[in-house]
């Protein structure tokens, strides 16, 4: 029987704002795309921002074809990254709705798991199918513009 993509934790006993943030999103501002300052004024409302250690791997990727890697350190510096977990890769295998990407099935079940935990309040992420998955498992999402 496949593994739940949400897995169970107590919340927290004070609540902070958190984010999780995709590579879609701090790609952008990685490359200083039009809508960078509109992230990075949206990422100033949230106490938390947090991700995937998948993250750090896509973003330091996309850093060293555009000879960015230290910017990429930076954004990365204010990140709380998650480990990649065999429960989360099980899970990210069946997590529908199977329009999400592969890579973006594990940064899905993760913000996943740490909404269920209270980490969380919304993810930011300009791709359509994770963006259409994360609202389908109820959680908000963001790309400001």
């Amino acid at each position: 029987m496949p593994s739940s993509p949400r897995g169970g934790a107590s919340a927290p006993a004070e609540r902070v704002p958190g984010l999780y943030l995709d590579t879609s999103a701090l790609g952008r501002v990685l490359l200083g795309e039009p809508d960078s300052q509109a992230i990075l004024r949206e990422l100033g409302r949230f106490d938390r921002h947090i991700a995937s250690r998948l993250l750090g791997v896509e973003l330091r990727r996309l850093a060293l074809r555009h000879g960015r890697l230290e910017d990429a350190d930076q954004l990365l510096a204010g990140v709380a990254l998650i480990p990649v977990e065999e429960a989360t890769l099980a899970a990210a295998e069946t997590v529908p709705p199977p329009t999400v990407a592969t890579l973006d099935a594990i940064h899905l079940v993760t913000a996943l798991r740490l909404a269920d935990a209270g980490l969380l309040d919304a993810v930011m992420t300009y791709d359509t199918h994770l963006a259409a998955g994360a609202q389908q498992h109820g959680l908000s999402v963001l790309a400001p513009a």
